[in-house]
């Protein structure tokens, strides 16, 4: 599937909900950015030194390059982080979600309207994830890194395991000739009650592009609705939960800063010059490194345990 080649006479129903959500989307992105940059400058003198700018700006932009794409982010920055030992792990699920805010934010502006998908589910799904993301943040951004580490070696790992059943044609992964691009009755309540707890799940580092491109296709519908509903889903939490992981400073802000100048760079250049990616190749080496980054932090978690017998 060629996610770039969406056409805007795809989205003809939902334009004038999509044009409402893009507004309030830019007043929660501008929110978010009046708070970040407030931080950045109040704590300008204290930056870390151990991060480097150009190390984390290269990460940003090669994530989100990836996941524009539809591959996502999280577990490649994840895995980025720690490999080139930038963050601390118990900083690392505030600095995910800070740092690819704006980045997803110009995803959403650039997906939303592309696509056609039912108003009700598209809102109601959105709505779900950013209340779950709401909640989640003022809980995850408390948690000792023990805890955030086997939370997010448990949601990775299943992530994984997810993608790899896909890979190997044994879990549903769409169907692109599927006219469906709306829920309703039970359908709808499970896609927003598994979407509120997805954006919990976000405030802990765990992507949500994966899961919720699993539940799209698990319902029914096709594979092209799925970008829009990740997308806005998570331009809509970021802001919430990102808000207040920057207030209670449980986050990386140099790592921050520079992913989100690589990232929105690698967002612009993933949409409008890469128009053919064969993504199954890329699929699998996502797969790799998100059992990777689970199994080294359960190693991690289970190294910290034993120490502190």
């Amino acid at each position: 599937m060629n996610i770039l080649m969406f056409t805007s006479a795809e989205a003809k129903s939902t334009f004038p909900v999509a044009t409402v959500l893009l507004v309030v989307l830019a007043i929660l992105g501008l929110a978010f950015a009046v708070v970040f940059v407030k931080d950045l400058m109040d704590h300008k003198d204290k930056l870390e030194k151990d991060t480097s700018f150009i190390v984390t700006f290269i990460i940003g932009a090669v994530a989100n390059f990836f996941d524009t794409l539809g591959i996502g982010s999280f577990a490649p920055t994840t895995s980025a982080l720690r490999f080139t030992k930038q963050t601390e792990d118990r900083l690392i699920p505030g600095t995910l979600n800070v740092a690819c805010c704006i980045p997803v934010i110009a995803e959403a502006f650039l997906f939303i309207k592309a696509v056609d998908v039912s108003p009700v589910t598209l809102v109601g799904m959105i709505v779900a994830a950013t209340v779950g993301s709401y909640i989640g943040a003022g809980i995850v951004s408390k948690l000792p890194t023990q805890k955030v580490q086997l939370v997010m070696g448990v949601a990775l790992f299943v992530t994984g395991v997810i993608f790899a059943l896909q890979l190997a044609k044994l879990f549903p992964s769409g169907d692109e000739q599927s006219l469906v691009v709306g829920l309703t009755g039970i359908q709808l309540i499970i896609a927003i009650a598994v979407n509120f707890l997805l954006g919990a799940l976000m405030t802990a580092g765990i992507g949500l592009y994966a899961p919720c491109m699993a539940l799209v296709y698990l319902l029914g519908m096709n594979p092209k609705v799925a970008f829009p509903i990740m997308m806005g889903s998570c331009a809509y939490l970021m802001p919430v939960a990102s808000i207040k992981f920057v207030k209670e400073g449980a986050y990386n802000r140099v790592a921050s800063l520079m992913i989100t100048i690589g990232g929105v760079i690698g967002v612009l250049v993933a949409f409008f010059i890469v128009k053919n990616m064969p993504l199954g190749v890329l699929k699998v080496l996502v797969t790799v490194v998100i059992f990777y980054t689970s199994v080294t932090l359960f190693l991690s978690a289970t190294r910290k345990k034993e120490g502190n017998k």
